[in-house]
């Protein structure tokens, strides 16, 4: 699926953003101390020198809440005047409700319809697809999109290969109608064939909960970690390359690059293949690790913060997750309405 924004259809862009990462900071030299691990097998591989981790009684919704609140009070808006909360997540507090409804409550989004949308760590892109269209075709005039997670809940500890990737946290954008800038297009993919490369294997209709499930450990996050990478590194250039080509852009004109953040080693491997100036890309990975669909959010929200993110610029962000999945957005900034 790929698509450019239709110049006959109101602009639509990002007025808002917010962040809420847990406390708890996990290091990979606490790693060493429970896993058959080290701090230099663990940089080297991935990139990652900490990540941060919910309490026990964090779940998503408790992540996603905060930088909701934020992105709103940034862009200026009430929570009541929200049409629409989309919560992107891999790890939802429970199968239903879903979290996007406990995050409207909990922020007094009265009149907003909301839904979780899980599409592993590409899901945030996607939701803002989806926001985009709503928002554009006027069944709503602010829609919220909030990538959030709690993997930590879904992590197996004793699993070296798996427990030293991922990190808890949450990005919230507001997405309004603009006078100049906006998103300029979407590209959108999955290959099932792939999905039980990337999966929880039980908790849902294919495998209830039951001892044996629990005995082999299958509600834990499994990974073919080869598999993916090779996935990854293939669908974070493709992707990047077909939308840049449907907008009739070229590399030249990103001036940032918002890639997942699941590894430094596939993040290299898009950038030098993109042909991307290192100075034009953000990377957060060794701080965060891979937070799933926070990933982009996160980052967009420090290059935000610290100035790398400007009015007029061209963003491009790209990622790839379970689905396997993979999505990319061409957005030109302007946090003004």
């Amino acid at each position: 699926m790929i698509g450019r924004a239709d110049a006959r259809m109101p602009r639509v862009g990002v007025t808002g953003l917010g962040l809420f990462v847990p406390e708890r900071v996990l290091t990979n030299h606490d790693l060493e101390k429970m896993v058959d691990t080290s701090d230099e097998w663990i940089f080297e591989r991935t990139g990652i020198r900490e990540r941060h981790i919910a309490e026990p009684g964090q779940a998503a919704s408790d992540v996603a809440v905060p930088a909701a609140r934020e992105a709103l009070e940034r862009a200026g808006v009430r929570p009541e005047e929200v049409d629409l909360v989309i919560v992107a997540t891999a790890s939802p507090d429970m199968l239903f409700p879903a979290s996007a409804s406990l995050v409207a409550d909990q922020i007094g989004a009265v009149n907003a319809a909301a839904y979780d949308l899980l599409a592993g760590c590409t899901g945030f892109v996607y939701a803002l697809a989806q926001a985009y269209g709503v928002v554009s075709g006027g069944l709503a005039r602010r829609a919220l999109v909030v990538g959030s997670e709690a993997l930590s809940k879904l992590t197996n500890w004793n699993d070296r290969g798996t427990c030293v990737l991922f990190g808890d946290g949450a990005g919230a954008a507001l997405l309004e109608r603009v006078e100049e800038g906006g998103f300029l297009g979407f590209e959108l993919g999955s290959d099932g064939s792939g999905g039980p490369d990337l999966c929880v294997p039980a908790g849902g209709s294919r495998a209830p909960a039951s001892a044996d499930t629990v005995e082999q450990e299958l509600h834990y996050l499994h990974m073919n970690g080869r598999e993916v990478f090779k996935f990854a590194t293939r669908a974070m250039v493709t992707s990047a390359e077909r939308l840049l080509e449907e907008c009739e852009l070229t590399v030249e004109d990103v001036d940032l690059y918002v890639p997942h953040q699941a590894n430094r080693r596939i993040i290299d491997h898009a950038v030098r293949h993109l042909h991307l100036p290192p100075e034009k890309v953000r990377i957060n990975v060794d701080r965060y690790g891979n937070t799933s669909s926070a990933s982009i959010p996160i980052a967009l929200y420090e290059a935000m913060t610290d100035g790398a993110l400007v009015d007029g610029a061209t963003v491009l962000m790209t990622a790839v997750g379970a689905g396997l999945s993979w999505g990319s957005a061409l957005l030109i900034w302007g946090d003004g309405k």
